[in-house]
């Protein structure tokens, strides 16, 4: 039975309720400090859907609400809020382009399944975190999940002036910071400026990129009010044997994505992950791809980005996860709210993500401090850490000459660091000293 966790430092813990205005208003912020736009629009252009990319993006908001509900009422039941992963994107453009829709869809359907059956009834997927995924790995999981996003933090400031895009970043990074020192008294205004910290920083980066000319609501006039979600939108599903085993080895490397944001949350809140969590968190993550897949949308995965608010903002209660799963829903059934989102620039948006970014870094580097550096720990942390940071610099020529299944794994940084470090754990062999610490933190029952 979970109990909830003491407040200190004014931190409110997973289980511990706030009112629902405030779960809002910091719902709200998780979703507005989230790229879910990005990652439709690629695949959208990838799969040429042209004028239904924008009913694809609102598909994937529904389905990522749905998902989150998921995970977070009935699954993980931690504040994990769910997105698009970026991890299929070339598999899904090289099915789409090859075989069309029906196969994309089809394909997503079965693995999503099978990683739902992993969590229950097999209730393997936890005994196989618990053996291979200590401390040691889990930490150097969570680093290598901030280091591999940290580059999308300074893509959109090369794209139009330079100039202006630095400007707004600048400003927009400034004000987050200024507001999380405020937000470290104890009461009264330190209260307000903590929870509202990443709404300001989005406000005023708004203003300012508006006085550049970079803003522009003239999509929300066109867009509708409300439109109701249909099953398969683009097609009937085709279930191609090679598309669909693509698509599991696919939703494995997803897993282990979204596994290294559980352990970012976990250690952000102070809740462990036992086995019963991991195996529900694993029924949750295979239901809310398989919505994915039914909707139109894309294969969900945890965004570590909101384990950085919720260091930001010290609120960790499932009520504020839940309302942001409710607004993600509404987006999804209400094309006008979800096209004002994509309104808010993606230099605002990103130089937010670059502050996550650091959040989730250092909460990974709190996990490693635990452990004893000796020089077969620092091998199995620092080789992945490199390899995932050459991985982000590989040229567009050698990835586009490299096999399907390579190109898959190489296109994510964070699979990569992943893989390695799990391998590398278990290839290198541990003293009693390095099995004894493991033992001392373990996953339990």
């Amino acid at each position: 039975m979970e109990n909830p966790k003491e407040n200190t430092n004014n931190f409110i813990g997973v289980n511990e309720k706030i009112g629902w205005g405030r779960a809002f208003l910091l719902g709200t912020q998780h979703v507005l400090a989230m790229d879910l736009y990005i990652a439709p629009i690629i695949i959208a252009s990838l799969l040429a859907l042209g004028s239904d990319t924008s009913f694809f993006v609102q598909m994937c908001f529904l389905a990522a609400g749905i998902a989150t509900l998921i995970q977070t009422v009935g699954g993980l039941k931690l504040p994990v809020v769910q997105g698009p992963s970026y991890i299929p994107v070339g598999a899904l453009a090289a099915i789409g382009g090859k075989l069309g829709l029906g196969a994309v869809f089809g394909a997503l359907l079965p693995g999503a399944l099978l990683i739902a059956l992993l969590g229950y009834p097999l209730k393997v997927f936890a005994k196989t975190v618990k053996k291979i995924i200590p401390p040691l790995v889990g930490g150097t999981v969570i680093v290598i999940v901030g280091i591999s996003l940290m580059p999308t933090a300074f893509t959109s400031l090369y794209d139009g002036d330079v100039k202006t895009n630095l400007i707004v970043s600048a400003v927009t990074a400034i004000v987050l910071v200024v507001m999380m020192l405020l937000g470290r008294k104890t009461s009264g205004s330190g209260t307000f400026f903590r929870l509202t910290s990443v709404v300001i920083a989005i406000i005023v980066g708004t203003i300012v990129a508006s006085f550049f000319g970079s803003v522009s609501f003239a999509k929300v006039a066109e867009a509708k009010w409300f439109s109701l979600p249909t099953a398969f939108p683009f097609g009937k599903p085709e279930f191609n044997l090679q598309a669909v085993l693509t698509m599991v080895f696919i939703y494995f490397i997803i897993l282990i994505e979204t596994t290294g944001t559980w352990f970012v949350v976990s250690t952000v809140t102070g809740e462990k992950l036992n086995e019963k969590r991991l195996n529900k968190g694993a029924v949750g993550e295979g239901l809310g791809c398989f919505v994915g897949g039914i909707a139109g949308g894309t294969p969900m995965t945890g965004y570590s980005s909101n384990a950085g608010i919720i260091a930001i903002t010290k609120v960790a209660s499932k009520r504020a996860i839940i309302a942001a799963g409710i607004i993600l829903v509404l987006l999804g059934l209400m094309p006008k709210l979800a096209t004002i989102i994509t309104c808010v620039p993606l230099t605002v948006i990103n130089a937010i993500f670059g502050i996550v970014c650091v959040a989730i870094i250092m909460n990974g580097l709190k996990v490693i401090q635990k452990v004893t550096i000796n020089d077969r720990n620092m091998m199995v942390i620092g080789i992945p850490i490199l390899l995932t940071i050459g991985t982000m610099g590989i040229p567009a020529e050698v990835m586009s000459s490299v096999p399907d299944f390579v190109n898959y794994i190489l296109s994510s940084g964070t699979a990569v660091g992943a893989i390695a470090v799990l391998i590398l754990n278990l290839i290198i062999p541990a003293s009693k000293e390095d099995q004894a610490e493991a033992a001392k933190h373990a996953i339990t029952e």
